[in-house]
């Protein structure tokens, strides 16, 4: 985790309530006295753990448990951030206006009050309608040329021949970019795009012309639809226009290709599940979603304090340990546990509150189609025999490779 800019003055032994009474909540209820306490990593028993710590990232999820039964809200002096763990904490901490982004930028999950909600309210209409149904049928067209690729094969690494170029092409086909363009697009979403954006010199210089066509020439497409908005009567700058496409391109890219490993790694591990939603299609969305709480394609999100929260100073890097709230037995039962029928699997994955981004639909629109097209293709689809996917790492914990049997 990347240290804050700011070190934040952290209160050794307060017992004071996380929020201030008038404030919108970030906790449930005060913590206990030491849950608030810095944390010096192993540094005696009644010290919380950190998430630099040697073997945190080879099981994170006991050093969640530690932090959600004894440590709710703690300064993580190692990380320089403050570490928020239970699923109503974290909930609340998401929505908090006084917690933003960092660091200020110009994409959309950046930018804050009005501004913020004109601009995604300039992304929402793209996907109703006519833009929505061709996006859904561009992404339903790539899933099943990507699953007809290796359909003959008898093995495949699902992450590097699917999860990888699924999401970018979808992105890249919403947008009315060429598909010819799309792996170099994809380069560029994996150096230097994430969920959150980010900035690409290159990506920038390859949409100006068409931000320029668009402008003289609009059609159906994403791009035409930002390029054309206009907020209080005047037209988002190219840069502004760039900036969202780079957006939608990290959320729908590496993000949800992250996510997308995971789904498919869960429902191969029961493959009862699969094997319901397989004459079931339906229940795709529900499997999804109960994937993104147990295996979210990023554990850490941050934020950074505007004014005080609580114990939380001004200034402080504040990180929101959405790998631990999706596996708070507080709010869910056997939380550890895959269970593509859940009732209610939550929806914190991609954020939520005012910095809710619009790569969800994307998202959900690429596992959905991505799902049934490999189930079309390869109906007996299943793990290589003595194969387990390995994750990445903490922070991003999906998959590096899924080795399927297709016949």
């Amino acid at each position: 985790m990347s240290p804050g800019a700011v070190t934040p003055a952290a209160p050794a032994g307060s017992s004071g309530p996380l929020v201030a009474s008038t404030a919108p909540v970030v906790s449930s209820g005060p913590p206990a006295r030491d849950s608030v306490s810095p944390g010096r990593g192993g540094g005696g028993p009644g010290r919380a753990p950190s998430l630099l710590d040697v073997g945190t990232e080879h099981d994170p999820h006991a050093f969640y448990r530690t932090l959600r039964t004894r440590f709710p809200l703690v300064y993580d002096e190692r990380s320089d951030a403050w570490l928020i763990s239970r699923y109503a904490d974290v909930r609340g901490a998401l929505a908090d206006p006084r917690l933003v982004v960092p660091p200020s930028g110009r994409t959309l999950v950046h930018r804050e009050g009005g501004t913020h909600s004109a601009h995604r309210a300039l992304v929402s209409p793209a996907f109703r309608g006519a833009a929505l149904a061709a996006l859904t049928a561009g992404v339903e067209r790539t899933a099943y040329v990507l699953a007809r690729r290796i359909a003959a094969r008898e093995e495949a690494d699902l992450v590097a021949e699917f999860c990888h170029w699924l999401p970018t092409a979808a992105v890249v086909g919403a947008l009315g970019l060429p598909y010819e363009d799309t792996a170099r697009v994809h380069a560029w979403c994996r150096s230097g795009l994430d969920h959150l954006g980010g900035h690409h010199p290159e990506l920038e210089v390859f949409l100006r012309p068409y931000i320029a066509r668009r402008r003289a020439h609009p059609g159906a497409d994403l791009l035409s639809a930002l390029c054309t908005a206009r907020t209080d009567g005047r037209r988002l700058s190219d840069e502004a226009v760039a900036g969202l496409a780079g957006t939608l391109l990290g959320a729908g890219g590496e993000t949800t290709a992250r996510a997308l490993g995971s789904f498919l790694a869960n429902l191969l591990d029961h493959p009862g599940q699969l094997a319901v939603i397989r004459t079931r299609p339906t229940l795709t969305q529900g499997a999804w979603a109960e994937s993104l709480r147990r295996d979210p394609p990023l554990h850490i999100v941050e934020r950074r304090a505007l004014a005080p929260v609580g114990v939380i100073p001004e200034g402080a890097t504040v990180a929101c340990l959405l790998g631990s709230a999706g596996r708070d037995p507080a709010r869910f039962a056997d939380p550890d546990r895959y269970d593509a029928f859940r009732a209610d699997p939550g929806d914190l994955a991609y954020g939520s509150g005012r910095h809710f981004c619009p790569g969800p639909l994307l998202a959900a629109l690429t596992a959905e189609h991505g799902l049934h097209a490999l189930m079309s293709v390869a109906p007996a689809l299943r793990w290589v025999p003595g194969f387990r996917p390995v994750p990445e790492g903490p922070v991003s914990p999906s998959p590096r490779a899924l080795r399927v049997l297709l016949h």
